[in-house]
């Protein structure tokens, strides 16, 4: 028997600061977390094996729902580049939050600035579809400046933010000044494992309930 419908359902925006930052397995620790439909509305290459098979192997509770993307595109790149390999101009009017009472977890494409046509962003996108954000952040050179620079972005547009989920080996110094000067509350860290199968991410899962629970009270 399938749990009754939230009262107030969580729909969250999963970005990252850029590509390989480990959007797709924050999705798939947020989606068992909160037993939340999923949906990637854009899926450009992988299609074989998509974000939403990888989250699709990775969730094992029953309450789940997997919404098909709006676009499946073939060629791995930019979608606006993936969209016209195949003389396609995406639109985001096709691009529709899947009817579900359900929490909802919405994965994009890279970053939020990443062109969706010859006129509007992953952004846009995120604006249209009225939803909170995670921002996935993971160490590198350059991070610090690209977590600020999406932080900035989503603000300038007034896009709620709902917090911070750092990937990968701690860097205290790092995401200690990225909290302090962007003042934006932190998920539960994801750190670097051998393997993300399904205990893994239901590990993770019960640490992302937690923090719900006691960030509700």
């Amino acid at each position: 028997m399938l749990p009754p419908a939230p009262a107030h359902p969580k729909r969250y925006f999963i970005t990252g600061i850029g590509t390989d930052v480990g959007k797709t397995i924050a999705a798939a620790v947020l989606t068992q977390a909160l037993e939340a439909d999923y949906w990637k509305p854009i899926q450009a290459g992988s299609l074989d094996f998509s974000d939403t098979h990888t989250v699709q192997s990775l969730v094992s509770n029953p309450a789940t729902v997997f919404h098909p993307e709006a676009y499946r595109l073939q060629m791995p790149a930019s979608p606006h580049t993936a969209a016209a390999a195949e003389g396609l101009h995406l639109q985001l009017e096709n691009v529709k939050l899947p009817q579900t009472k359900n929490h909802l977890i919405v994965e994009g494409a890279g970053g939020v600035m990443v062109p969706l046509n010859d006129r509007e962003l992953v952004l846009d996108l995120i604006q249209k579809l009225g939803l909170e954000v995670v921002i996935v952040s993971r160490n590198y050179l350059g991070s610090i400046n690209h977590t600020l620079t999406t932080v900035e972005v989503l603000k300038c547009r007034q896009i709620s933010i709902a917090g911070i989920l750092f990937n990968g080996e701690p860097t205290p110094s790092t995401e200690e000044f990225i909290l302090q000067y962007t003042q934006l509350p932190a998920f539960p860290r994801l750190l670097q494992e051998e393997v993300f199968d399904q205990p893994t991410v239901a590990r993770y899962a019960r640490t992302f309930r937690d923090y719900f629970t006691n960030h509700e009270q």
